[in-house]
Formats: C-alpha cells, sequence, structure tokens
C-alpha cells in the first residue's frame, strides 16, 4: 500500500519535505479489529506537533492522521460490530485501558495509557489502517467523505471544547484562532442558539473575513479589544501569546478553554507579563482540553448530522500530504484541509434546509 511515513523529529519550513511517500504491506486486522480502506484523512496541527517534537511518537517510521474515513475492507477474529463495505470513521482515540481509574469514572479521554491514532499506533495518511472495532464509529449518510474526516477530530474536540466552556443562553462566546476547529464550533453555536454573539479573534485578515461570513458579531486581530466582555472563550491556538490577551477580554466568571494538545515554545516569555489583576482576578478560569471520549465523538456525530453541519474543505491528494501540512503552518487556512484518496461514497444525502454544501476546492498535482 502507498503510505506516507514520518522517519523522525523533523524542523519544518514551506520547502521542506519530512513526510517519505513509501510502499509498505497491507495491515492485517487482528483480534477485534477491523481493516479500513482509507478514503479520506483530514489534515491537523497535531501531525505538525509530532513532525516537530512537541508530542512525538513514542517510535519511528510512523504513519500521522487521525480523521480517517473508509471503508470495512476485513474483519479481524471476533470482530462482529460492522459489515465489509460499511463506511466508518477513526479519531484520535485508538485504544484505552477500560480499567484505570479515568476508565472506571467515565473519563477514558484521560485514561494513563491512552492510545492516539497516528501517533501511537498508525494512522491515516495511508491507504489501509486497522483499528480496534469498539473505536471505530458509523458515519451518517449526509456527509461526504471529506466532509466527515475533519468532523471526527476538529468537530469533536471543539465540542468538548464547547461543552467545557459551560456557556449559558445569550452569553458572549470568543474564539481565538479560527482554524477548523474554530469554524467548525461558530457553526454550531449558530444553530443551537443564534442569541450567542461570538467574537473571533485571529492573526489574519483571511480568517477574520472567513468568520464574518459565517456570521460572526465582531472580528479583530489577537490583539485587539473587543467591544463587550466574553463569558467564555475557546482558544484553539499553538501559541501563548492568545491565552494572555484572552484572558484580559473575560468578564468577571468567565472561562477560558485551551484545546490545544501542546503549546509552541517560541513565545513563551510572554508568560512573563502574566499580571493577576488584569488575567486573573475576579474568579476567571483557565480549563485545559485534553483528548477525546468515544462518547464526544458519537454525539457530535449525530448533533453534526441533525444540523447539518458542513465543514468548508480543500482536498490533497495523499502525495502532497507535506504541502498540505505546510500551508496549514503558514496559516493559510479556509475550513478543513483533507487528502483524498479513493472515494468511498460517490454520492450522499442532500442537506436538510439550514445546510449549506460548499464546493470543495481540490488541490493536488
Amino acid at each position: 500500500m502507498k503510505a506516507m511515513i514520518l522517519k523522525g523529529v523533523s524542523s519544518f519550513s514551506e520547502n521542506s519535505a519530512p513526510l517519505v511517500p513509501t510502499e509498505l504491506p497491507e495491515p492485517v486486522a487482528g483480534e477485534g479489529e477491523i481493516l479500513i480502506a482509507v478514503c479520506a484523512c483530514g489534515v491537523c496541527h497535531t501531525e505538525l506537533d509530532e513532525i516537530e517534537g512537541r508530542t512525538p511518537p513514542p517510535a519511528f517510521p510512523v504513519i500521522l492522521g487521525h480523521q480517517v474515513v473508509g471503508k470495512v475492507a476485513a474483519r479481524g477474529n471476533k470482530a462482529e460490530r460492522f459489515q465489509p463495505g460499511d463506511r466508518v470513521g477513526v479519531g484520535w482515540i485508538h485504544w484505552v485501558c477500560g480499567v484505570c481509574a479515568a476508565c472506571r469514572t467515565g473519563n477514558e479521554n484521560l485514561c494513563e495509557r491512552f492510545c492516539a491514532t497516528g501517533r501511537d499506533a498508525p494512522g491515516g495518511y495511508a491507504e489501509f489502517m486497522t483499528v480496534p472495532e469498539a473505536f471505530a464509529y458509523p458515519i451518517p449518510a449526509v456527509f461526504s467523505d471529506t466532509e466527515a474526516a475533519p468532523l471526527l477530530c476538529a468537530g469533536a474536540i471543539g465540542y468538548r471544547s464547547l461543552r467545557l466552556a459551560n456557556l449559558q443562553d445569550g452569553q458572549n462566546l470568543g474564539l481565538t484562532g479560527f482554524g477548523v476547529s474554530a469554524h467548525l464550533v461558530l457553526k454550531m453555536v449558530r444553530h443551537r442558539d443564534p442569541q450567542v454573539k461570538i467574537f473571533v479573534f485571529a492573526r489574519s485578515e483571511r480568517e477574520r473575513a472567513f468568520a464574518h461570513d459565517l456570521g460572526a458579531a465582531w472580528t479583530g486581530a489577537t490583539e485587539e479589544a473587543p467591544p463587550e466582555k466574553l463569558h467564555a472563550i475557546i482558544d484553539t491556538t499553538p501559541a501563548w501569546k492568545p491565552v494572555l490577551e484572552a484572558l484580559k477580554h473575560l468578564a468577571p466568571g468567565g472561562r477560558l478553554v485551551i484545546n490545544a494538545i501542546r503549546k509552541e515554545e517560541r513565545d513563551k516569555t510572554e508568560l512573563l507579563n502574566l499580571d493577576y489583576p488584569v488575567h486573573l482576578w475576579l474568579e476567571k478560569e483557565i480549563k485545559s482540553v485534553a483528548n477525546v471520549a468515544r462518547q464526544d465523538i458519537r454525539e457530535f456525530l449525530e448533533l453534526a448530522a441533525a444540523i447539518p453541519l458542513l465543514p468548508e474543505v480543500e482536498e490533497y491528494s495523499l502525495a502532497d500530504a507535506n504541502r498540505a501540512l505546510a500551508e496549514l503552518k503558514a496559516g493559510k487556512i479556509r475550513g478543513a484541509k483533507v487528502l483524498r484518496m479513493a472515494p468511498c461514497t460517490l454520492s450522499f444525502s442532500s442537506p436538510s434546509t439550514g445546510g449549506i454544501r460548499k464546493s470543495t476546492q481540490i488541490i493536488s498535482h
């Protein structure tokens, strides 16, 4: 099978190519596993964290990718949940132990032995992959393959972030950074509570214009002050500076939810500017988001299908994975970047009233 593999931690620039095209044997489904013929795989900032060593895989080489949509190609012994040909998805959560204190109390995202797709186990930057069947999800027919892929991580983690934000009816929500996850959160909130005003902080004019097009009440640069205080802010950036800026804009008792697996070191000195009265006083809270649980993905897919919540997508070929990642690092973002392999479906259900399917931009050489 064709795969793009990462052989080791690498500095990443627009002209570098840390992922190497490789021919590998097709994997075999083990007991309780399914073999998936990959149709699409979303490109996530976490892949940059893996490549650049902020959350390095435990061993190399490794196949990245944890927003996977594909067809069941084969089943291992005792795998009975899906039938060959079923369309399924795989997210960041690849396996948990089920017996540690976190798992026993319903917090499997905090499992002591949490195994991540595309980091601890081979992911979807390949034509085939395997996964325990308990960690695969049916994909609603309303979504095309490339629309469904970013929902499995960016969408699900955005859903978890919004839940942790504890936003009440009519309160103001801020979004710092406006990539895949944030644009899905904005669409979700606009559907669930049109009275909520959403304020978007983004470094580029392109991102701010995109947020405005999707219905943001206000957009501004990271350092700008919004016209109103915010009851909750979700930060999806890889940097530290937006954290301090966001804390300034919280209302008393407000909560900042940090949706990032790692923060980059380059502006860590910003934390030296932390000022207790300005940033933390008046019972402001900071909450981090750690991974996702299976329940997050199941609930979000159900909600996204009911809306329907359709991400804007740019498609790339598997061979163009390095270019997609380089553009992501450079901030050339409008919606989700997705690697497209063979299609699982040639047609899909039309969205109901309220859903708008955008034309997909195909970017490949």
